[in-house]
């Protein structure tokens, strides 16, 4: 036995102990590895960083409420109903305008002139996505660089998602955190492609359209519909050689605006010439919004438009709430791919379909409160 273990020590095969060989991973990592992972806060954690003005966590506010995942659905019903009784307070502005009138340059001029003035400024910019891949190209950022990394100020660009008009399903929810923490100017920044305009009407209390001058007849469809729901009408790049081109457009809606009825509210829409570029004509357009603030308080309408946007609130829960609970039910799961296999192969006639799956899904509502 002796021999036999002294051959396998002397034997060429034997392996030696060697240098000992350090970890791969940081030990220092391991140890704080919690800190450096982005794990799930609370609810409470979140309003609490969203009250105290922490950028990083009103973002994941955001993402929260955005989230259509059945386990973000009442952490973000919390998180609203916390921050509700804290917002209210600030101005909300519609921006809106055809691509490649300067949105953007405006918003960043515009929002840099306001916290000149002691303003904390949000932007909620809505970037058109794909119908195919719901992706976005998300670069307001990139484009308002300077105001993107003011720290008075705050861009949150989210994918419309295909949602009607280009408008992200929570940028309501969106205006109430940022209100929460304490931004005094949210501006929401749509698509431009003619219907936004509709459903940004309704969360804000200014509608500003940027416009070019020699626009062409073929925007005359589009413009008569946001005209009418404009506050203010803005003819932008008025700069170099555009400068006339601009000041006759300015004069040609002016006249067209004396043609459409009174508002409701007692304001009369205006139209100026702007150069973000330039930052010429900007503080104008902020003494008139400023105006448009002090006549709709005074007489009440910006309440009544305030109260109004609550009930829209409602309506909207309440459709939410319903088609999400429908298409969560388990019952109508199971036959839902059945019946949408059946459509395709022309096997059953969508209306039909609809109407089954409607009384089925009402009927176990029935069932389950008897």
């Amino acid at each position: 036995m002796l021999n036999k273990n002294r051959k396998e020590e002397e034997s060429a095969l034997s392996v030696q102990g060697g240098i000992e060989q350090p970890s791969q991973i940081n030990p220092n990592f391991v140890k704080g590895a919690g800190k450096y992972r982005k794990g799930r806060l609370s609810v409470t954690d979140i309003y609490k960083g969203i009250l105290a003005g922490d950028r990083t966590l009103l973002s994941r506010g955001i993402t929260l409420i955005e989230s259509s995942l059945s386990d973000d659905l009442d952490d973000a019903g919390e998180l609203i109903k916390l921050c509700l009784p804290h917002s209210g307070n600030s101005l909300r502005l519609g921006i809106t305008g055809v691509p490649g009138v300067g949105k953007s340059t405006f918003i960043e001029t515009f929002g840099l002139n306001l916290i000149k003035e002691g303003k904390k400024v949000a932007v909620l910019a809505i970037d058109p996505s794909s119908t195919r891949t719901k992706g976005s190209i998300l670069g307001d950022k990139t484009r308002m660089e300077t105001l993107s990394i003011n720290p008075g100020a705050y861009i949150r660009p989210s994918a419309s998602k295909g949602t009607l008009g280009g408008v992200a399903r929570a940028t309501r929810e969106a205006l109430i955190l940022c209100e929460a923490a304490g931004y005094d100017i949210i501006m929401v920044e749509t698509v431009g492609v003619g219907q936004s305009e509709i459903a940004v009407s309704q969360i804000v209390d200014f509608f500003l359209l940027l416009m070019l001058a020699g626009g062409g007849d073929e925007l005359q469809g589009i413009k008569r519909g946001i005209m009418e729901m404009a506050d203010l009408i803005i003819i932008n790049k008025a700069d170099g050689d555009n400068i006339r081109k601009a000041e006759v457009a300015a004069t040609g809606y002016k006249s067209a605006l004396h043609l459409f009825p009174a508002l409701p509210n007692g304001w009369i829409p205006d139209v100026l010439t702007t150069s973000a570029i330039g930052n010429t004509g900007i503080d104008k357009v902020w003494e008139k919004i400023k105006e448009f603030v002090a006549l709709t308080r005074s007489n009440g309408s910006f309440y009544n438009n305030r109260r109004d946007q609550a009930l829209d609130i409602l309506n909207d829960t309440i459709e939410e709430n319903l088609r999400t609970h429908f298409y969560n039910d388990q019952g109508i799961a199971e036959i839902l791919e059945d019946y949408r296999n059946k459509i395709f192969n022309d096997e059953l006639d969508p209306y039909d379909a609809a109407k089954k799956l409607a009384d089925r899904y009402f009927s176990e509502m029935k069932y389950k409160n008897e």
